[in-house]
């Protein structure tokens, strides 16, 4: 049967999903199931993962029973995952000794705080390009293993394996035969060396995480095992793997040097791609790996912002202010501005470029006045000022002028959001037809991976663009704005601590 499709299964924070795309980067079928959030203490966040990966081979032979489609059509499959949570599973059995830890759990704070107070801060940022924080996974493989009783006698002996979404995913996958993550995943655990594009000893030695335990590091395209047949009763080829965020790089053929996205998916990340540079960032940017594709590695600078599109949801979930997040357009164009009022949604600390785990959300500027409206403003506000954060910072240690920036994810579909960020960061925002650049990315990499696309050039003439935001904001407003943003972002730092 004739080859005419692509499945991506994007594995994120709050959902897993199976996207069918053909040849021409369309969507042609998609599935999806919300994951549960688990949260055992304040900061802290998990899944289960189990669950992860039921609904994961839930979603995928639901695109087959649900759609006039057959495995047998599908060229490859591509991976895409939340990245830093990590799943410490029993090699033979299969069975996880604890839940998934989530990228946005807190709990480890304290073991990246002794690192800091040990001095090696400027080690591990030259070796990784990360700094340390809790987010990334080395802190939290640590927690398991210490909180787990017996758990680190088990690693040392072999009879543990670690990974992060990606891995676990295609050691189920492939019915526990491939124990492998692809570099861009690698690149966030704070374990991995971008220098010598190997696990680090040293960094391994100081969090005492056996190597044993740690997976093979593979290419981000090309066959890297197949799917067990016993799955769709068909071997397919894996052939695509990368983190979400250098997923939806390469999905908004970021391929060029100076090329940036912006993802406004659970959280926000703004990646532009460095090319063959690895620059590190005095202003506490990450320099990650974006792929290998074979051409050697293509690097890049990111800026993490921990709470985004969480932030609606906690609007619609924790306060019930929406009934839905589309919802939130509505509201916010309903009052003529916030009327002073600030959100600061550092539910889970901030990121980029203040790195403070222990900062947590704050609202400012309340009064007798202040309606639900403002506050759902002041909320798709503040995931515009976190970006234009990123922005400042990423213009100065990149030396480039970054004029337009790509833009995909659920909330990017918000135009009151995508004005916004067009008017406070004085910057066009390009938003294409097919904002799931997630899976599309995952879609590409896998499809490269087995001849279903012939180039990037051939990717390229795909894209397709469907709406461009200009900034229209008053110079002396937009300034005005994001300094009392500033004063209430100093407001939220530091609170836990």
């Amino acid at each position: 049967m004739e080859k005419k499709y692509i499945i991506s299964l994007d594995q994120g924070t709050t959902s897993s999903r199976a996207v069918v795309f053909n040849h021409s980067g369309e969507i042609v079928a998609i599935e999806s199931k919300d994951l549960d959030q688990i949260y055992p203490g304040p900061g802290w966040v998990e899944h289960n993962p189990r669950k992860i990966w039921e609904e994961q081979l839930f979603v995928l032979t639901n695109v087959f029973k649900n759609h006039q489609i057959s495995p047998f059509e599908i060229a490859g499959i591509g991976i895409t995952n939340q990245r830093e949570t990590i799943v410490i599973w029993d090699k033979k059995t299969g069975v996880p000794i604890y839940n998934a830890i989530v990228w946005q759990c807190r709990r480890s704070a304290y073991i990246c705080d002794e690192l800091k107070r040990n001095g090696l801060e400027n080690i591990i940022h030259q070796k990784t390009g990360l700094v340390i924080d809790a987010y990334f996974s080395g802190s939290k493989i640590k927690w398991i293993l210490d909180y787990v009783t017996g758990s680190r006698e088990r690693a040392k002996n072999g009879e543990l394996l670690v990974g992060t979404i990606d891995t676990w995913l295609m050691w189920n996958l492939t019915g526990g035969k491939l124990h492998v993550t692809d570099c861009s995943n690698a690149s966030r655990t704070m374990l991995f060396n971008i220098n010598t594009l190997e696990w680090d000893e040293d960094i391994l030695g100081e969090l005492d995480i056996p190597r044993s335990m740690l997976p093979k590091i593979v290419p981000s395209s090309g066959i890297l095992g197949v799917l067990d047949e016993k799955i769709l009763g068909i071997q397919i080829p894996i052939s695509g793997v990368a983190g979400d965020q250098q997923a939806a790089l390469f999905g908004q053929a970021c391929f060029n040097l100076g090329d940036t996205k912006n993802t406004y998916g659970t959280g926000c990340f703004l990646l532009l791609n460095t090319g063959r540079n690895l620059t590190l960032s005095p202003h506490k940017l990450l320099t990650t790996i974006a792929w290998d594709i074979g051409e050697g590695i293509t690097y890049a600078l990111e800026g993490s912002v921990f709470n985004a599109g969480a932030s609606i949801q906690w609007l619609r979930d924790g306060l019930g202010l929406l009934d839905n997040a589309p919802q939130s357009e509505n509201l916010a164009r309903s009052v003529e501005n916030t009327d002073g009022v600030y959100v600061v949604p550092a539910f889970t600390g901030l990121g980029t470029p203040y790195w403070d785990m222990y900062a947590r959300g704050t609202i400012v500027g309340l009064t007798r006045g202040t309606q639900k409206e403002h506050i759902v403003r002041a909320t798709l506000e503040a995931i515009a000022y976190q970006s234009r954060d990123v922005l400042e910072v990423m213009k100065q240690d990149s030396g480039l002028s970054i004029d337009e920036l790509k833009v995909d994810g659920g909330a990017s579909t918000n135009d009151f959001l995508m004005q916004f960020q067009s008017d406070i960061s004085n910057i066009s925002m390009h938003r294409p037809k097919i904002t799931e650049t997630t899976a599309l990315g995952a879609a590409y990499l896998a499809g490269l991976g087995v001849g279903f696309w012939g180039s990037k050039e051939e990717i390229l003439k795909i894209y397709s663009l469907e709406k461009v935001f200009a900034p229209q904001m008053d110079k002396m407003l937009r300034e005005k704005k994001y300094t009392q943003w500033k004063k209430a972002v100093v407001r939220a730092m530091e609170w836990a601590k």
